[in-house]
């Protein structure tokens, strides 16, 4: 088993960008998901609520300019990391509370023009830390601005059975692993509790349970009609913790990770 190419979203909601190899970090892979958008509450704003923040591109970049964000019909928008001085404020990711600085007036006026409303960026500095749910995590780990975890792994054999029984197969895009890992059956990932990639080991910490978001079309920014793929999953892979396909992933380790890198599961 190996890894296909890993992924990160610079962005969170935002499309996904693939990459030969990448650092991995205490609370994730590097780049992934340290920008945010929120509202004007502080709260988090994803494509659960704006189906469209999905066909967003958004590319890392060297130097002073962090990122690079594009779409449709909107000239492309520079943003740069908030300077350290500046003060943090408190945003809301699910249940959990974190600092966070607020992005510059004109990035600020990028994103609410794209998604006709009052919304900022916000970005998550390394001096920014958010907690693991401490039922699913040690003491001392953290995550970027993603729903829960520091990564997520799919198998491919599960996209495949889970394809078989839709009449319209979706891509892993729906789903938005970290990691694609080869696999020959389906949902193997499901026993697996620690695993090493190339020379890092992961713990496999929580299923990844699934909502409303797998249902949008990650080319369309448009939610199925039908409930697709969710409506499917749920007549097979709903279980306690609500419907899963994936697992979550807590780093052990620090490294690099590239594509084609083995994967051993360990337990």
């Amino acid at each position: 088993m190996h890894i296909q190419s890993p992924l990160v979203y610079p962005l969170k909601s935002a499309r996904g960008v693939a990459l030969q190899e990448v650092e991995v970090q205490a609370r994730g892979l590097a780049g992934d998901r340290r920008w945010m958008v929120i509202d004007e509450k502080n709260r988090f704003v994803s494509a659960r609520k704006i189906p469209a923040m999905v066909l967003i591109e958004a590319s890392m970049q060297a130097g002073d300019i962090a990122l690079t964000l594009s779409a449709r019909d909107q000239s492309p928008a520079s943003v740069v990391v908030p300077d350290a001085k500046l003060p943090v404020i408190e945003v809301e990711v699910w249940k959990s509370r974190c600092p966070a600085r607020v992005a510059d007036a004109a990035a600020n006026e990028w994103i609410s023009a794209l998604l006709n409303g009052d919304y900022r960026l916000v970005h998550m500095a390394d001096d920014c830390l958010r907690s693991v749910s401490q039922e699913w995590s040690r003491p001392g780990d953290i995550v970027s601005f993603a729903d829960g975890f520091p990564l997520l792994l799919i198998g491919t054999a599960s996209l495949e059975d889970l394809n078989r029984r839709l009449s319209r197969p979706v891509t892993m895009a729906n789903f938005r692993p970290n990691l694609v890992v080869q696999t020959a059956h389906a949902f193997i990932e499901d026993n697996w509790r620690r695993v090493r990639i190339g020379d890092i080991e992961f713990d496999v910490s929580k299923p990844c349970t699934r909502c409303v978001l797998t249902t949008v079309d990650p080319n369309s920014g448009m939610k199925s009609v039908d409930g697709e793929p969710l409506a499917t999953l749920k007549t097979f892979r709903k279980f306690e913790l609500g419907v899963t396909f994936g697992q979550n992933l807590i780093p052990r380790g620090v490294g690099t990770l590239h594509r084609g890198d083995p994967l051993t599961a360990l337990l």
